[in-house]
């Protein structure tokens, strides 16, 4: 007998634009929801009022919510900026807290940052062929730190872990990233509450 939610067809994912064979609608998020994500408020709204582009979009394929079972799918981080941060996704803590997550960069350059809820904040440098390991414990988010490509990226956790969106919202993390130069720099972010 066959598992339930076995696939007999592998799931196909386009490597240059990192849509795969989806059973659900994808999650965009663009500038209108990202409302204080970013330091530069004033920057996001006129963004948002100039074109309200897709900052991300990322591919659930649909995996039932067991913990039994991995969910797994992309995430699709556009290039551009609000004021001087890269594009990136809101982030989230898993609601089950204790759950790791892998990333493994199809496509471009950027980062994940990661940050625990005793104050730990590490980021790890994604190309195209690594993997980026996110331990249990660690609100995470993709940052895209390229102005030309597209950041997709390959994610697989448990799939009952849940999201929190919400603590982030609420407090923001405690490091950003930010234009410097060439490249990028790390800054404490002045808006982050306790």
């Amino acid at each position: 007998m066959k598992h339930p939610y076995y696939v007999e067809t592998p799931i196909k994912f386009n490597t240059s634009n990192g849509i795969g064979d989806c059973k659900t609608a994808p999650l965009e998020r663009r500038y209108s929801n990202m409302k204080n994500m970013y330091l530069d408020e004033n920057a996001r709204q006129k963004l948002e009022d100039m074109s309200n582009d897709l900052v991300y979009t990322f591919y659930d394929l649909g995996v039932p919510e067991k913990d039994s079972e991995l969910a797994y799918g992309t995430s699709i981080v556009y290039p551009g900026k609000v004021g001087n941060e890269f594009h990136m996704t809101n982030g989230h803590f898993h609601t089950i807290l204790d759950t790791a997550e892998v990333y493994y960069c199809i496509a471009g350059y950027g980062m994940i940052m990661m940050e625990n809820p005793e104050g730990e904040v590490m980021y790890k440098e994604m190309h195209p062929g690594q993997a980026v390991y996110v331990p249990g414990r660690y609100a995470h988010r993709s940052i895209n730190l390229s102005n030309t490509e597209t950041l997709i990226t390959f994610y697989v956790f448990r799939s009952d872990a849940g999201h929190d969106y919400g603590s982030i919202k609420e407090t923001g993390f405690r490091k950003l990233v930010v234009a410097d130069g060439n490249g990028w720099k790390v800054i404490c972010n002045p808006k982050w509450k306790e």
